[in-house]
């Protein structure tokens, strides 16, 4: 089977989908790239001329897509089109933790997956390679290939002749620098049976990306390998929280502790800060889902091992609301508390699974009123993420929340800071003008460890550090 790759559809365009595609256009001028969506407020807004209202916020992503836009990379809702006219077609779609069913809780819901992968069936012409770019369970492979088979089988009966290759190519993206990841990767993964079709998708990226770099296995080990790399990385991030708390107990201070280990080659620097515990899309949802399939294959002892890392996440969460509530006399029942960002990190508008979220919801709980800023996360956003505290009527010392335009209105009136976000803007803040803005004796509450704590201290507030105590 020969492939000649001339247009390219992406199902999906989102936080991957998105980026990913624009690179590619950016890097293969030759090829024509259409991004398909049935969210049409969000491909408008991938086609809106300002580009500070691109859907996705990522550092240097509006440069590309001045670039390519309407050159060879467009953005549209006309999926049967593009999935008819393409050579190659990459699923992009969401795939969150199942809610309800079999596996609710833990094992993810592929349900877009296979509505697209329906789609491809009923819409592709000729020979079409299809590329999982989601992050899948391992075997989803087998899933879209029953479909597409199908498929086959029905179009030979009518006369049609379609024939279908499939494809692992998992991103490996941080949120954050996700350009520069795209366009310098670590590596490139393709898993396949078919190595024409691996070879099609291999030359793509050969247009920027050295062959040393580009991995190629089997189906099930490219799938598998993208839910390994999430969990370890999620497992040093829990693993550093739990000395945090360690630290505080005994004097010693984390950040002096993970930078004698992370000395060490054989253990490395990255992943060593602690914090808040881990967020965005894709640690917690991908670990439990693992967690599922260790379980489902009956390995019940590795299932506890990586259920342990989310619990670890979610402990350190929680840990820090009740250090905030200590600290400030054991109530925070009608205290304004300021909220330095709410995005899971730094130089990224997403919320998914940011600590913020689960401190916020925990402080509203106490009773407090919480002024929120964030540099990028809009007040709508905010509010799906914490809307479910407006469905408690049973309490009524509930405390509420608000958007604040600015650090200094955030702070105005409040007995605390509590920085949630790592935000350059938040290493640099002026404490003495703060200071004089906040209701004494205030407090700071650095969950990242970002700022100089003599000089806050210097002017009058006392100060939290996670790792490092007061």
């Amino acid at each position: 089977m020969t492939f000649n790759i001339k247009k390219i559809c992406c199902i999906g365009a989102g936080y991957v989908g998105g980026p990913t595609m624009a690179v590619i256009a950016d890097r293969c001028p030759n090829l024509i790239i259409n991004v398909v969506d049935l969210n049409l407020e969000r491909i408008n807004a991938w086609n809106n001329s300002d580009l500070s209202k691109l859907p996705v916020y990522e550092p240097g992503l509006d440069e590309v897509i001045k670039r390519c836009r309407n050159r060879n990379l467009y953005f549209s809702n006309e999926i049967e089109k593009h999935i008819s006219s393409a050579d190659m077609i990459f699923i992009s779609v969401n795939t969150p933790t199942k809610r309800k069913g079999v596996g609710a809780g833990q094992a993810s819901d592929i349900k877009w997956v296979e509505k697209s992968a329906r789609q491809v069936a009923k819409y592709a012409n000729g020979t079409t390679i299809v590329v999982e770019k989601s992050t899948l369970p391992v075997k989803t492979a087998e899933t879209i290939k029953a479909i597409l088979e199908t498929s086959n089988q029905n179009q030979t009966i009518n006369g049609e002749n379609k024939e279908f290759s499939v494809l692992s190519n998992p991103e490996f993206l941080a949120e954050g620098t996700a350009i520069k990841d795209l366009e310098n990767p670590d590596r490139v993964l393709i898993g396949g049976d078919s190595q024409e079709a691996i070879k099609a998708l291999e030359s793509i990226y050969l247009n920027w990306i050295n062959s040393e770099k580009i991995i190629k296995t089997n189906l099930w080990s490219s799938e598998l390998s993208k839910l390994t790399a999430n969990a370890f990385l999620a497992q040093r991030i829990s693993s550093i929280n739990s000395i945090s708390a360690i630290c505080e107990e005994t004097g010693a201070n984390i950040k002096e502790v993970a930078g004698a280990i992370g000395m060490d080659t054989r253990i490395g620097n990255k992943f060593l800060s602690a914090g808040p515990g881990f967020g965005g899309s894709c640690f917690k949802k991908d670990i439990l889902n693992l967690v599922y399939l260790c379980n489902h294959f009956n390995l019940p002892e590795v299932a506890k091992y990586w259920q342990n890392v989310v619990e670890i996440n979610e402990w350190q969460n929680h840990r820090i609301s009740k250090v905030i509530v200590n600290k400030l006399f054991g109530t925070i029942s009608e205290k304004k508390i300021a909220i330095l960002g709410f995005s899971f990190k730094a130089n990224t508008n997403d919320t998914r699974e940011s600590p913020a979220i689960g401190i916020c919801r925990d402080l509203i709980e106490e009773g407090s009123s919480l002024a929120i800023y964030d540099p990028r996360v809009e007040e709508k956003q905010i509010k799906l993420c914490l809307e479910s505290m407006e469905e408690i009527s049973n309490l009524n010392n509930l405390g509420n929340w608000h958007l604040s335009r600015s650090v200094i209105d955030a702070v105005t009136g409040a007995d605390a800071i509590v920085i949630t976000t790592d935000w350059t803007e938040f290493k640099s803040l002026k404490w003495e003008e703060i200071s004089k803005k906040m209701r004494a004796p205030s407090w700071l509450f650095d969950t990242r460890n970002l700022v100089d704590i003599e000089e806050v201290k210097k002017h009058g507030i006392n100060f939290w550090g996670v790792g490092c105590g007061s």
